[in-house]
């Protein structure tokens, strides 16, 4: 059996362009996605696994912990003016039964233990039977 990734086979039904772009996001992960990703990577928070500008349909989460179906978003400046398109993509993914939690760019860099403690306290709620 060849448990290689079919090309076929797609995450939430992302597309080849999609997927290409989640490759080149993390890649080019903005200052405060790189420093949340720091914290993240390798199951140092609580042991969770994130994974790093995840797509799904035709978006690209910032960080997804599928354990708990824990999306994190990080917005910059640009998202002051989204709020509509943002609130929409909140919507379409709690359809699929993920919790969106925001942080600000400045909330990331200028308070990290506090963002990582809402990111444990959100997770352990989600995975607490």
């Amino acid at each position: 059996m060849d448990t290689h990734h079919n090309q076929n086979q797609r995450i939430r039904g992302t597309n080849p362009q999609v997927e290409q772009a989640a490759r080149d996001l993390r890649k080019n992960l903005t200052p405060a996605e790189e420093y949340l990703w720091q914290a993240l990577k390798s199951k140092q928070l609580n042991g969770l696994r994130f994974r790093s500008q995840h797509p799904v349909g035709n978006f690209i989460l910032d960080f997804y912990c599928p354990s708990c179906k824990l999306v994190v978003e990080v917005d910059g400046n640009i998202h002051d003016d989204r709020q509509d398109y943002d609130l929409a993509r909140t919507q379409a993914l709690e359809t699929y039964g993920y919790f969106v939690l925001r942080f600000t760019n400045d909330e990331v860099l200028g308070n990290l233990a506090i963002v990582l403690k809402k990111i444990a306290e959100v997770a352990q709620a989600r995975i607490a039977p």
